[in-house]
């Protein structure tokens, strides 16, 4: 659990290897004498404890005497910086030894080396973001898709948590006028109109049931599209998936069962993340091994929400149409996408694609698209056809996502709480037990944007950022 120290005054690398350029960032409110310690600057007249808010300072780091680096830093001044305190940012050249170096020092003269999610965790304690902001920032930072990031800025914005904050402030009310009630028991009056409760209640509940449904379109934008490529052994499933992700990821063979497990690996198609799941061929067999590797298959076929069903076009008409009523059967009442990739079109004569066409046809939520794995062609066609369908399966990314997993739990609690205040009220239940419901509401709306929490949440939440954010 990460220990709550606002007292200190704190420092950490916040870039990344690789890069020309690092940052060493400074918090608290001891940031610009601790720097001065250590810091030169290049126009002598310059005071840089004077230093306003928002300044760009050239000049040296000095080691003992010595120059260790040419830098620029920034000084932001409270509460007009990211975590609300006085801070530095000081950008070096990027050799771990200087970075590191610099670290030393600011130790040394009286900082304290961060620990993950400690300037963001300051930012939320000195209000400068609420919990659900904070924990974006941490999706933002992890975000390796357009959608991801779109989803992850849209709620640092605050949308989401200033949705929250109005109905808490409406659940409040209702809270209070029935609390009051109380007070004038022996007077039969009424503050909360029990019919526009019963109204705003239902349009509540209706609301955070889409909240909680758009979690797994959430899931899904954060961690990539889950796309199964499947079908019989041999019909190319793991060709396709070396050249959708352009690797040799997958060993290929003419040996029915050579894949037994399931190879995955993403790919980034017009801003949308696919994780894509090469799996065993499914077929009859008495390998106890590769019977393990077909129940896998089937088992990712249920988690996938675009499936690929590999389809060898010598097979024939009737073999692909087996196949594909078997898939169909499996994914029926479901609102999984089916993209059917007739493989091996190099190999097959007009005749044979002309007589698929006539005989085979795509319904709702299908397309049928003709391929060679092997060399390429119409392999663009299946990668257009997967982002309609992930893009079909998403939906609007405008509207509120829930992409935390402890956001949705809350909402789940707060579903359960509600339908309880609807029951009561319809039960003719005492004032008393319905305002009890809806301050369980409270509190759960409460814990998503942090104005109710523990430091154990804090600590879970914050432990799970890298040092320097």
């Amino acid at each position: 659990m990460i220990k709550i120290r606002l007292d200190n005054t704190i420092c950490a690398i916040a870039t990344g290897r690789g890069g020309a350029i690092g940052v060493i960032r400074v918090s608290g409110a001891d940031s610009l004498s601790i720097c001065d310690k250590i810091f030169k600057p290049a126009d002598k007249r310059l005071k840089f404890l004077e230093s306003k808010g928002y300044s760009l300072i050239y000049g040296e780091i000095i080691d003992n005497e010595e120059i260790l680096d040419n830098v620029i830093v920034s000084v932001f001044r409270s509460p007009l910086s990211y975590t609300g305190e006085d801070s530095v940012e000081i950008s070096c050249h990027a050799s771990p030894y200087i970075q590191q170096r610099i670290i030393e020092l600011l130790i040394e003269n009286g900082a304290s080396a961060a620990m993950p999610g400690e300037f963001t965790q300051r930012a939320f304690l000195n209000g400068k973001l609420d919990l659900s902001q904070a924990e974006a920032v941490a999706d933002l930072i992890a975000s390796e898709s357009y959608l991801a990031h779109k989803v992850a800025m849209n709620q640092m914005k605050g949308g989401f948590s200033n949705e929250i904050a109005n109905i808490r402030k409406q659940l409040l009310h209702f809270a209070s006028m029935l609390e009051l009630e109380l007070d004038f028991g022996e007077e039969d009056v009424e503050f909360a109109d029990r019919k526009e409760l019963i109204i705003f209640i239902e349009d509540l509940l209706s609301a955070s049931k889409k909240l909680t449904s758009s979690f797994r379109v959430g899931n899904v934008i954060k961690n990539g599209v889950p796309v199964a490529i499947i079908g019989n052994p041999n019909t190319g499933k793991s060709t396709l998936l070396n050249r959708l992700v352009n690797e040799e990821m997958a060993i290929v063979s003419d040996i029915p069962g050579t894949t037994r497990d399931s190879i995955e690996d993403v790919v980034n198609l017009e801003g949308i993340q696919f994780r894509f799941i090469d799996t065993a061929g499914i077929r009859k067999t008495d390998d106890v091994i590769e019977n393990l590797g077909i129940n896998k298959t089937i088992e990712k076929i249920g988690k996938a929400v675009i499936i690929i069903l590999v389809a060898d076009i010598a097979d024939g008409v009737d073999n692909i149409f087996n196949i594909l009523g078997e898939i169909r059967e499996r994914i029926k009442d479901s609102d999984k996408e089916l993209i059917l990739a007739l493989n091996k079109v190099d190999k097959a004569n007009d005749g044979d694609i002309s007589n698929i066409k006539k005989l085979l046809s795509v319904g709702p939520g299908e397309s049928m698209i003709f391929i060679s794995a092997k060399n390429g062609e119409g392999v663009d066609k299946l990668e257009e056809s997967l982002v309609t369908s992930a893009s079909r399966f998403i939906g609007s990314t405008d509207n509120v996502i829930v992409t935390n997993a402890r956001h949705y739990e809350a909402l789940i609690n707060v579903n359960d709480s509600l339908k309880r205040v609807l029951q009561g009220l319809s039960d003719g239940l005492p004032e008393d037990l319905i305002a009890i419901d809806l301050r369980q509401a409270i509190h759960y709306y409460g814990t998503i944007t942090g104005e109710i929490s523990s430091d154990e949440v804090l600590g879970n939440i914050f432990k799970n950022f890298c040092i320097g954010k």
